[in-house]
């Protein structure tokens, strides 16, 4: 750890600033356009030579790619899970840093950013291409996008996968895949009183839905539904025409995550026949793990996490998530996401982070870049 004591000191400050100054910058997904923007300046004016924008807004800084066929990459994601197109409220108390998006994953990206100055002092010792990237699109519908065009572009020379995302102390090594839904509904209507009697989409939405909860999960691998958001109507006196639900189920296992289909289109289909009119548009696909040689899976997640032991400790555990490495995993390419910052309060408006976790957080990215430096 010593090795990187002075970089880590020398950088803390203005990783803290470059976090204040970043962390306001609103970046919903698939506009992440503003935040885009100053990340490639920034990599500019730190002299990465070779940084672009690609057509899904992933910044994307690339380590020799002329010299070496095979690559690793290594990335932190732009968007934030939070609508807001103008500046992102922020305040700071002490050593307590709080905006929305603050630590998912601003300030993952912050350090990866910093690591990129370290690796520019590296790279004459490097021994595999490597891309330093600020994805785009990792949160709810944004579908994993931005990762998903680094592998259509990259995919055939990628050989492992990192994602800085989430708090410290984690290690994320299984997919947890998911399909995402919207369910519409379309009813008679007609005036609440003298229209009494007829078809109300709302109700009949409710209806749907108490099946979609009353339906049997799936043996094999934890299984979990949800409904998210449910929009329908027009005023209170009248009976309502539409309805419109956002609906998901997630699990580990793509047996599982067929099972869940097989019974979300049985239900709907037997509504339709009881006159229940429904409709269902697929918004999003998250996939599971893929054809994954596990012996490399396991060297990735070792070497990981003993690389990252000094400065996160001895506590490291793993577990299975939706996150960016679903991509690779799910095209067998051995992938890990893991945190670089201690924080609270993920995809809530009131999202923290310990600035004190910075140097550590330096540290770490330091620790993962140096497995590609000779």
């Amino acid at each position: 750890m010593d090795e990187h004591s002075t970089f880590i000191e020398d950088h803390t400050a203005e990783a803290v600033n470059l976090l204040e100054t970043l962390g306001r910058i609103p970046a919903p997904s698939h506009q992440e356009d503003k935040r885009a923007a100053f990340i490639k300046q920034w990599f500019e004016e730190a002299g990465v030579q070779d940084v672009t924008i690609d057509s899904a807004k992933n910044v994307i800084c690339s380590f020799g790619l002329d010299r070496f066929e095979d690559i690793a990459l290594i990335q932190a994601h732009t968007d934030v899970v939070f609508p807001d197109t103008e500046d992102l409220p922020m305040v700071r108390d002490g050593d307590i840093l709080q905006a929305p998006g603050i630590g998912d994953d601003t300030a993952n990206l912050v350090n990866l950013m910093i690591g990129a100055k370290y690796f520019l002092e590296q790279q004459e010792r490097l021994k595999t291409g490597v891309i330093i990237a600020a994805n785009s699109c990792e949160e709810g519908l944004g579908n994993l996008d931005g990762t998903k065009e680094l592998f259509r572009t990259f995919g055939n020379r990628i050989r492992e996968f990192i994602s800085v995302d989430g708090s410290m102390g984690w290690i994320v090594n299984r997919p947890v895949g998911s399909h995402r839904y919207e369910i519409s509904v379309q009813a008679e209507g007609g005036h609440s009183y003298g229209d009494f009697g007829r078809t109300n989409a709302i109700a009949q939405m409710a209806e749907i839905i108490r099946r979609l909860y009353a339906q049997n999960l799936p043996e094999g691998a934890k299984t979990t539904y949800n409904v998210g958001v449910i929009e329908g109507g027009s005023t209170v006196n009248s009976i309502a025409q539409n309805c419109r639900m956002l609906y998901e189920y997630r699990s580990e296992s793509d047996a599982c995550l067929t099972f869940m289909k097989e019974q979300m289109e049985e239900i709907l289909q037997r509504c339709r026949a009881e006159g229940i009119q429904n409709e269902c548009t697929i918004l999003g696909v998250r996939p599971g793990l893929g054809d994954l040689d596990l012996s490399e899976q396991e060297k990735l997640e070792k070497e990981v996490k003993e690389a990252i032991r000094p400065y996160q400790g001895t506590e490291i555990r793993m577990s299975a998530g939706s996150t960016d490495a679903n991509i690779p995993l799910s095209l067998g390419i051995p992938a890990v996401t893991l945190g670089s910052i201690i924080g609270e309060g993920a995809h809530t408006r009131q999202e923290w982070v310990d600035l004190r976790s910075i140097p550590a957080g330096i540290g770490t990215i330091l620790r993962l870049l140096d497995r590609w430096l000779s």
